[in-house]
């Protein structure tokens, strides 16, 4: 963990725009850091991903209003000013990709983070053992 989706109407942004982004955020992901200094998230398990939604009405039904939506997963434990470091920093860094868009047209912009507990998750994942080093 963590796993950042990311879902956005059609009409915001194509795809090397969005594929941009989600790099973006996978750094600002591995850039976090605890009060004491070490990694918060093990890079192993970044993942950030976006789904372009076709089907959306929003606000009134302009057709150039937009949105975008993060979703952060993260497993439980963390305090809480690493939560708000975490999501201050992610969504500062969608805000200054879509600035543009935003200064021309309707754009709803929202992210939140979600912990859940290990109980009931199951992973399998041979990405920490292959990025030690």
């Amino acid at each position: 963990m963590p796993h950042l989706t990311l879902e956005y109407s059609a009409n915001l942004a194509d795809a090397a725009s969005v594929g941009k982004l989600c790099e973006t955020l996978a750094h600002v992901l591995d850039a976090q850091r605890d009060e004491a200094g070490a990694r918060v998230y093990p890079r192993g398990g970044i993942r950030t991903r976006a789904l372009r939604c076709e089907q959306y009405f929003v606000a009134d039904g302009n057709p150039q209003n937009a949105f975008l939506h993060g979703c952060l997963k993260i497993g439980a434990g963390r305090s809480p000013q690493v939560r708000k470091a975490t999501g201050t920093a992610l969504f500062e860094a969608i805000k200054q990709h879509f600035a543009e868009a935003f200064a021309s047209h309707g754009l709803a912009l929202s992210l939140e983070i979600v912990e859940f507990s290990e109980e009931g998750a199951w992973k399998h994942n041979n990405l920490h053992a292959r990025l030690k080093g």
